[in-house]
């Protein structure tokens, strides 16, 4: 019986052991420095400098398996919640992300522009642009397949369109006009060997969200493409 009990607390032990060995990561916060200026002419703007102050939260583990998880955390100015996602990454197939209202789908490529650092029209500016988001700004989960040929594809999906940033153990208030949201993308960069075409990015998709009316009638779908 002794040796019994001695062999069941070994068991128990390697058992605990292992899941202690699959959820062990590191955490590191990060930051910089940046300075603004932003004013209008002919317009009151009230002190134009400004001092950014943004903090992201980044851990990292693997599982038993050989998968890896990666969280990060991103922090606005004064330690304003931003955004948050976790990557499961599994190898050969692909990766999977939760993703609270980080621009996934067709918001990942709502302006492709070179930047130095923000958008052309960031900067405390507004001239009125409109980009397409899909399911980027509610909480979503993503999967992107492994790139073949220079080639990943991405395919989106939103339970609740308008609904970002749930709790832990918690559910997000639903949209009066919105249900479900499916977004999916395309980024070709093609590689042929050479340096010729190393430059050339192409990137289209498109996002389909159903409209309802008081939460119940199906309405007319909304939808959104770009490339």
């Amino acid at each position: 019986m002794n040796k019994l009990t001695k062999v069941g607390c070994s068991a128990l032990c390697g058992s605990l052991a292992a899941i202690s060995s699959a959820h062990a990561g590191d955490l590191t916060v990060t930051g910089g420095v940046d300075m603004t200026w932003a004013s209008l002419s002919e317009d009151v703007t009230g002190n134009p400098m400004g001092i950014g102050s943004n903090l992201t939260f980044k851990g990292s583990g693997e599982l038993d398996n050989g998968w890896t998880v990666d969280l990060s955390i991103a922090n606005l100015n004064a330690s304003a919640f931003s955004a948050a996602k976790v990557d499961l990454g599994m190898g050969g197939f692909g990766t999977l992300q939760i993703n609270q209202g980080d621009g996934n789908g067709l918001g990942a490529i709502d302006d492709k522009m070179p930047t130095a650092w923000e958008e052309a029209w960031g900067g405390g500016l507004n001239p009125g642009v409109i980009l397409v988001g899909g399911v980027g700004s509610s909480m979503n989960m993503q999967y992107t397949t492994p790139k073949v040929l220079g080639t990943t594809i991405t395919l989106a999906y939103a339970p609740e369109m308008g609904a970002s940033d749930t709790a832990d153990k918690a559910t997000a208030s639903a949209s009066s006009t919105l249900g479900h949201g499916y977004d999916a993308t395309i980024h070709i960069n093609p590689s042929l060997g050479t340096e010729i075409l190393s430059g050339l990015n192409l990137y289209a998709g498109a996002h389909i969200a159903e409209k309802t009316v008081n939460n119940d009638t199906l309405n007319n779908d909304k939808g959104e493409a770009t490339g």
